[in-house]
């Protein structure tokens, strides 16, 4: 009796295991076709060069990334019609200060390509 209650939990565990390991080879499944790639680049409107540090986030899902040294982010964002992206400048001690941008996305394709300026205060 003991043996086969033994038996049933290395059992499982050899399962769930497996399963593990599956997933973190191949990932879970996605809603392939329903994302949509969202990369640009933000410069200085003042001096046209690139600004790093910049906060990009999508407002209806509460995502965000950075803008890397040449000044670009990319991410895959949930498919909307139309969304809308905050530009924040949060480490004003590195590259300055930055006035806050939003924009409104509209009518996108499956990719989306922006060029942000933002103005110093």
């Amino acid at each position: 009796m003991k043996r086969n209650w033994r038996r049933r939990i290395i059992g499982g565990l050899c399962f769930t295991s497996a399963l593990f390991i599956f997933q973190a080879c191949y990932g879970t499944p996605q809603d392939m076709g329903f994302d949509l790639y969202v990369e640009g680049q933000v410069k200085s409107k003042t001096t046209g060069q690139p600004i790093q540090g910049i906060q990009v986030s999508t407002v209806n899902e509460g995502q965000y990334v950075f803008t890397n040294e040449e000044g670009k982010f990319d991410f895959y964002t949930g498919y909307a019609d139309r969304f809308a992206l905050w530009f924040k400048d949060i480490d004003e001690s590195e590259n300055g200060t930055f006035i806050d941008r939003d924009t409104l996305v509209e009518n996108p394709g499956d990719k989306v390509y922006l060029e942000i300026e933002l103005e110093e205060k």
